[in-house]
């Protein structure tokens, strides 16, 4: 039992980080400021001590930040019929997490990202989106492979 209990807690934990990844880049993109200081405001609102999950949270945000021309341009290729300014900001968001996590971050898997992008939307933004999201992510992931 504590193999899968301690892959479940990471699953969970990996999946606050990503909604606070999100709430950094929404806010960020919302506003129009700069990332990596939204993430440090972002932070210091957060209580003492701060949540575990909170490395990978900064890990997410500085890499979306370090690759945003790449992946920008990953999701203006592959999201069929729209732009990127015209997506919805959360779905172009959690697109920006899962490709940073799809192309750079070799320990998560392809679906996992894929999987965790779209229960995001189903929460959080329009009924499209997840079917939207799983799309261009599944698109963007057969170029990546191919």
């Amino acid at each position: 039992m504590g193999h899968r209990g301690e892959v479940t807690a990471s699953m969970t934990s990996r999946r606050k980080a990503r909604k606070r990844a999100l709430d950094v880049l929404y806010e960020a993109d919302l506003r129009g400021l700069r990332l990596l200081e939204v993430l440090e405001s972002y932070i210091e609102r957060l209580p003492v001590p701060r949540p575990e999950h909170l490395s990978y949270t900064r890990i997410l945000v500085e890499g979306v930040c370090e690759h945003d021309e790449r992946i920008d341009e990953l999701i203006g290729s592959y999201a069929e019929g729209w732009t990127i300014e015209r997506m919805p900001i959360i779905d172009r968001n959690l697109a920006r997490i899962a490709l940073f996590e799809l192309l750079y971050c070799d320990d998560i898997d392809t679906p996992v990202a894929i999987k965790e992008a779209v229960e995001l939307a189903e929460t959080l933004s329009t009924d499209d989106s997840p079917r939207f999201l799983n799309g261009l992510l599944g698109r963007v992931a057969d170029h990546a492979r191919g």
